[in-house]
């Protein structure tokens, strides 16, 4: 009988992880069931480009290939980030280290984290160089976190429960992005599938401690439908890249909404610089009725000032058919001291970075 029960366990935990590991397939949606396309005005994907692109400058250790990235991040010495999918889009049975240290220059210095993730997602690195790395898939024993490790690769916290998906405070369904604010609170944008009842934002303590949640799946005003990217200004205001409605939602600390912004177009990666500058990833409009659905967009980086909410330059994505496939482009993004614009690429598998033209 002790073995029998023992067998139904070790099956039970077999389909659960089936069930973490394979996502349900995508629902067939429809103009009467997607949100509706961004607006367009005279201006959309009108504004310069102030910049000039480069690929290929990181230099990758003898036998390593870069895999799919959406995170980038630079630290206070310049030194570049990046967290990849284990030269693959998946890093649930690899040990290879995701998570790499360039300098400035491009040299690979080292790398860290391998067999604690499944898919790399989001990146922060905070005030003190700390990375933080959000896990936005789960098998057995592993994905579903947010993790914080220290420059020389410790890992110092845990949010969520290793492998394990849900709704409560103590664990994440996909956890998108994370970010700190100067206070130490720690904020999560949680649901990366649309339709799948889970999109909110969560807010905990410098220790972990869970202080509050906002946001519930939709298209209304407040509502949210995959947080996809966090970014926050120099006033404390938390930018959501709430990207399947094809917009940016600004929150205070505490939830309230503030203001609604379409004309950033479909963010899936944001990111605020010392004056107030915003950078928004599209990596996803197209045309086709389905997933991606914002007609008139073109895929590229916009930046503007969030004092004014203008967009003031554009960098379009040169993929020559962005309709056919569901990805191009920047997703996470990151800006340097000195205005170098860096872009982790998934489809592509790389990073780009876009330098300022003299």
């Amino acid at each position: 009988m002790k073995r029998m029960m023992m067998l139904a366990l070790l099956l039970v935990g077999s389909a659960v992880s089936a069930q973490q590991a394979t996502s349900p397939p995508r629902p067939v949606w429809t103009v009467e069931t997607l949100p509706k396309p961004a607006p367009l005005t005279a201006e959309t994907n009108k504004q310069p480009n102030p910049y000039r692109s480069e690929l290929g400058f990181l230099k990758l250790p003898a036998g390593r290939v870069m895999g799919s990235t959406s995170a980038v991040g630079v630290d206070s010495k310049g030194h570049i980030w990046v967290a990849e999918r284990c030269g693959a889009n998946n890093c649930g049975n690899s040990s290879i280290d995701p998570i790499m240290e360039f300098d400035a220059q491009g040299n690979f210095i080292k790398a860290f984290g391998g067999s604690l993730t499944v898919f790399p997602h989001g990146f922060f690195i905070d005030a003190a160089d700390n990375v933080w790395l959000t896990d936005a898939r789960a098998i057995a024993g592993k994905g579903a976190t947010v993790l914080k490790f220290s420059p020389e690769g410790k890992l110092l916290l845990t949010l969520g429960k290793p492998g394990v998906q849900g709704k409560g405070t103590d664990v994440f369904t996909e956890p998108n992005a994370v970010i700190v604010a100067k206070n130490g609170d720690i904020f999560v944008a949680d649901g990366h599938e649309a339709d799948r009842g889970v999109a909110r934002i969560l807010k905990y303590d410098k220790t972990g401690k869970f202080l509050m949640q906002w946001g519930q799946p939709g298209k209304g005003q407040g509502d949210l439908e995959v947080p996809h990217a966090l970014a926050m200004d120099s006033k404390g205001l938390l930018y959501v890249g709430d990207r399947w409605n094809n917009r940016v939602q600004v929150y205070t600390q505490k939830g309230k909404l503030l203001n609604s912004w379409t004309q950033f177009g479909r963010p899936s990666g944001l990111f605020i610089d010392a004056n107030d500058i915003m950078y928004s990833g599209d990596s996803e409009s197209r045309r086709p009725v389905g997933y991606g659905y914002n007609p008139g967009w073109q895929r590229g980086i916009r930046i503007g000032s969030v004092k004014d909410g203008k967009v003031t330059a554009f960098i379009p994505d040169p993929d020559p058919n962005p309709d056919g496939g569901a990805t191009s482009g920047a997703e996470g993004l990151w800006v340097d001291k000195t205005g170098v614009i860096y872009g982790a690429q998934v489809k592509e598998r790389t990073v780009a970075r876009h330098i300022r033209a003299k």
